[in-house]
């Protein structure tokens, strides 16, 4: 059985606290080849997430233990079958973590047919853009009309919801920490406004922004940030739990979330909690969609990538203190030829 060398990123360190690259080491290990049903995968593009620094404290679906690769979702290149359907030379979506190669068995792994630059598959056409449809429509569902707020509004699935959103009729208004990244939602993705979380005036800019209130709040961060948020919903308002970054990066999570609870049931509010892949089934349906939109140049791509396997740690430190603008991920290695 042949065997390749195969260079990984590990938790080196389970942080207690902020975390940081030292976290992570490399090693350089082997990979055999695959034994029947399974398929030996190369990946090219590693996604970046703030889901990552959720499973390093143990989340409801993942946990990464000391001494383990470091997991992740990518974009691969089958390199070798064994006993298949699927042809050498396919590009799938799986989870084939921090490393150069990865075995799977065929069922864990998704072909898709790429147009283009792979990295759009990663993005708007990958689990982030899915992440943002599914979430928006069928957990927030949006009417033409109404107030739409999203969080991390900047970052990989908050400017694919705030897109989406104006394409359905509604006004838009972004929540980042900076002020470039508020000019760039309203000057270049049509957002109706944005505000900074980090400025003194943060509530007050909020009411300012959404005077009719907020029909649909897209959350990605919760924290203070979604206790803000509450006191400005409208009767039957609906929010979409996606993330709570701002927790994530913390020594520990809190007991409990700082927030008006009366709000929820004076104001018949909706919080409703969801992963993409609760969503699998119809992501074929999403993907033909987002697709559309961007070959009529409907909604835009934004991409922040990041050369090279050793550099996962630095980019994944980076996306928790908000250095990203787009869908961050990395280039392992170029596109196939």
């Amino acid at each position: 059985m042949a065997t390749r060398d195969n260079h990984q990123i590990l938790l080196a360190e389970r942080p207690s606290g902020k975390l940081a690259e030292k976290h992570f080491r490399g090693v350089d290990s082997t990979i055999d080849s695959p034994t029947p049903g399974q398929v030996l995968c190369r990946p090219i593009l590693l996604s970046i997430d703030p889901a990552n620094r959720l499973w390093l404290r143990g989340s409801d679906y993942l946990e990464v233990r000391e001494g383990e690769v470091m997991p992740g979702w990518t974009l691969d290149e089958v390199i070798e079958e064994n006993q298949t359907s699927i042809e050498v030379g396919t590009i799938v979506t799986c989870e084939s973590g921090w490393q150069e190669y990865a075995i799977h068995p065929i069922d864990d792994v998704r072909a898709i047919e790429p147009s283009g630059d792979l990295t759009k598959h990663m993005s708007v056409l990958g689990m982030t853009g899915r992440t943002a449809y599914f979430g928006l429509l069928n957990i927030g569902r949006p009417q033409s009309g109404e107030t739409v707020v999203v969080s991390a509004a900047a970052g990989a699935t908050g400017n694919v919801v705030g897109q989406i959103a104006k394409l359905h009729g509604c006004r838009v208004i972004g929540i980042t920490g900076s002020d470039r990244k508020n000019r760039m939602l309203t000057d270049d993705l049509n957002f109706d406004a944005a505000v900074s979380y980090k400025d003194p005036s943060f509530a007050s800019d909020l009411r300012a922004a959404c005077p009719d209130g907020i029909d649909v709040y897209f959350d990605n961060v919760g924290g203070e940030v979604l206790s803000t948020v509450l006191p400005i919903m409208n009767l039957r308002g609906r929010i979409v739990c996606c993330g709570a970054v701002s927790q994530y990066d913390s020594k520990r999570l809190p007991i409990g979330a700082p927030i008006n609870t009366s709000l929820l049931v004076g104001r018949r509010l909706r919080m409703h909690g969801f992963v993409v892949m609760d969503y699998d089934n119809e992501a074929p349906q999403a993907e033909a969609q987002l697709a559309e939109w961007i070959a009529n140049g409907e909604l835009k791509i934004l991409q922040d990538v990041i050369e090279g396997l050793d550099s996962a740690p630095r980019a994944l430190v980076g996306l928790l203190a908000g250095d990203n603008v787009g869908k961050r991920m990395v280039r392992v290695r170029p596109d196939p030829p």
